[in-house]
């Protein structure tokens, strides 16, 4: 297995775990508490929030922030300056605001500048198109797109479409 690779100008948390193999490049911010798993790849000026857990094999593009509440499972592609919330009702000043949790599974594919509401599942193997609001669960297999992102094809493993919705 390859060394953990962290570019010198990383700020990685003592307290977050990285996996055998995994690279962090420049700029990037690792909170406390972060789980990333072995041979993924986090991208230049990524932010990722405290307790936020990242799979095995996952491709963190630049300017991706993903914050406290998200799991990613393992073979996530996340795209270029997407975006991941975490409150649902956002106020600058609701001291009492809670987390709302999002899951993003097994082989998925986020877009780039696409932005997922906190709350919602990604299904294994779905896909979000570029530029996406994703304001609802993807179901696997299924390519998502859009303002507010609707479904139009089932996918199979690769991402081909296999049928139109």
């Amino acid at each position: 297995m390859s060394e953990v690779f962290i570019h010198p100008t990383a700020s990685v948390s003592p307290k977050a775990q990285l996996g055998q193999g995994t690279r962090v490049w420049i700029n990037v911010q690792i909170r406390e508490n972060v789980v990333i798993g072995e041979n993924c790849i986090v991208s230049k000026d990524a932010y990722i929030d405290h307790t936020v857990t990242i799979g095995d094999r996952c491709k963190i593009q630049n300017s991706v922030s993903v914050y406290h509440g998200v799991t990613i499972g393992n073979d996530v592609f996340v795209g270029p300056n997407a975006c991941f919330t975490n409150d649902r009702i956002p106020r600058a000043f609701n001291a009492d605001w809670k987390i709302t949790p999002t899951f993003v599974r097994d082989g998925a594919s986020i877009g780039a500048n696409s932005t997922l509401i906190c709350g919602i599942t990604v299904g294994e193997y779905a896909m979000v198109a570029a530029g996406s609001v994703v304001t609802h669960d993807v179901e696997p297999y299924t390519l998502v797109m859009g303002n507010p992102a609707r479904p139009v094809a089932r996918i199979d493993k690769a991402g081909n479409k296999v049928e139109e919705l």
